[in-house]
């Protein structure tokens, strides 16, 4: 069994449960997925297998050495590649140009880990980048949205490591840990999981099993 799945983001919206209660969810399409190579123990020293999103709405741009690794393969070109761990299935055992969809790995009720690139927020102060407090905005105050102070001149007349400034704020990998699935439509290849995750709509995430 493949431990997960490539996946892109469509938004957020709210179903409705058993008891009525509005449920915040956000909307994944995860997958459907090929696989582009198997990994095996004999050969590599561990069992996973290197799947790659089908995504029609966008090209891939693959120079000559992935065109052959994609040839070797027997399957079309895709944007994103990602490898996953994989656990021999007598049942259902998986072969290389083989897909792999959402109803094949998830399960409602399922937890899972969503990790994607979070939205860049360019160069931020320290009170929107830290949450600062800042200082007074009356009284002839001119100090409203600077640092401060960051250190000593006289001992150690440097400024410490880690101290909290200004800078790049987001545009980080980000991992969102034991989201509930809420609901799948297998049709669509739809995954539905309760809560936020990382990144703007349109983004690539990686969907694992929860440990």
């Amino acid at each position: 069994m493949v431990e997960g799945l490539i996946g892109k983001k469509v938004g957020m919206t709210q179903v409705f449960n058993e008891q009525g209660d509005a449920v915040p969810v956000t909307v994944i399409q995860a997958g459907p997925c090929v696989v582009v190579q198997k990994k095996t123990q004999e050969q590599e020293g561990y069992d996973a297998v290197q799947l790659g999103l089908v995504d029609p709405g966008r090209n891939s741009k693959a120079n000559k050495p992935m065109e052959g690794h994609f040839k070797k393969a027997n399957v079309p070109p895709v944007s994103e590649l990602r490898e996953f761990r994989y656990s021999e299935d007598e049942d259902s055992p998986i072969s290389v140009g083989d897909q792999v969809l959402v109803k094949d790995v998830f399960e409602v009720a399922d937890r899972v880990n969503v990790a994607g690139k979070g939205k860049g927020r360019g160069f931020q102060g320290v009170i929107k980048r830290h949450g600062f407090h800042g200082g007074r905005a009356t009284h002839g105050s001119m100090f409203h949205r600077a640092p401060g102070s960051i250190g000593a001149s006289a001992y150690p007349s440097r400024v410490v490591a880690g101290m909290k400034g200004p800078g790049r704020m987001g545009n980080k990998n980000l991992t969102i840990r034991n989201l509930r699935v809420v609901s799948i439509d297998e049709e669509n290849n739809l995954l539905l999981v309760r809560g936020s995750v990382p990144g703007a709509k349109g983004g690539y995430l990686l969907i694992h099993r929860a440990d």
